[in-house]
């Protein structure tokens, strides 16, 4: 019996799509099942490299015979769907589930940001974008598009973004690795404070007067009090003339 047509059956029956590991689980699982089935017993084990061979060879298949539906790999699981032209019958049959309203353009800017460079800080957003991002991060949290990975290893601590599963299957990439290439987007530097300012290494925090860089310029001269002229000098009426 092929794995791709046992891949096939068991995707066709699931009610979502299915990752590589849960797919590994119904193998596994099978051979409770099996009541003596040599074959199920020698699946048991399968291996990942098998399945995402299997899978993409019937994901090929499909193509080749241009059905009306075809199996894709969405955010690292695989689910069969329909082709885009047969919307309307499906509409008309199922309803239509309204989508949440597009992100604006600044969100779209952010969302690209934080997918080419992540790990990154609210800070460092802004470095890239010019702009403070405060209203676009917590929208692109609220949809589930990005989430908080974690603290960086800088001054304050601050946190760091990344993006999620739901950003994959909102743009139909089954990773990051199928993002477009943006070489120009990598190559934008971003500033990282270096360690935390103290007056002494291992004292605390000093206070922020204390911690004034000096400037590289020289410190400006004394101006010296120009010479009084004529005209500024008080008169004088000298020794024996009249008034």
């Amino acid at each position: 019996m092929d794995l791709k047509f046992i891949l096939e059956a068991i995707l066709f029956s699931a009610q979502k799509p299915l990752s590589l590991k849960e797919l590994r689980d119904v193998f596994s699982s099978a051979v409770e099942h099996a009541e003596g089935n040599e074959t199920v017993r020698g699946l048991k084990k399968v291996k990942e490299e098998q399945l995402t061979a299997a899978l993409e060879a019937l994901a090929k298949d499909h193509d080749a015979a241009n059905r009306s539906y075809r199996l894709v790999c969405v955010a690292g699981s695989w689910q069969f769907v329909t082709q885009p032209d047969y919307a309307p019958w499906l509409k008309a049959l199922v309803g239509h589930k309204a989508r949440p309203p597009r992100l604006s353009q600044p969100g779209l800017e952010t969302l690209a940001i934080i997918a080419y460079r992540q790990p990154l800080t609210r800070a460092e957003i802004e470095q890239v974008r010019g702009v403070a991002v405060d209203g676009v991060m917590q929208t692109l949290v609220e949809r589930g598009l990005v989430e908080q990975l974690g603290r960086a290893e800088v001054i304050g601590r601050p946190m760091t973004y990344g993006t999620t599963a739901v950003f994959l299957e909102y743009f139909g990439l089954r990773s990051l690795d199928d993002l477009p290439a943006a070489d120009e987007l990598r190559r934008i530097p971003i500033q990282k404070p270096e360690s935390l300012a103290t007056v002494d290494p291992g004292l605390a925090t000093a206070p922020p007067e204390q911690l004034i860089q000096p400037t590289d310029a020289p410190p400006a001269k004394a101006e010296t009090p120009a010479q009084a002229s004529p005209s500024d000098s008080a008169s004088t009426t000298e020794p024996g003339s009249s008034s």
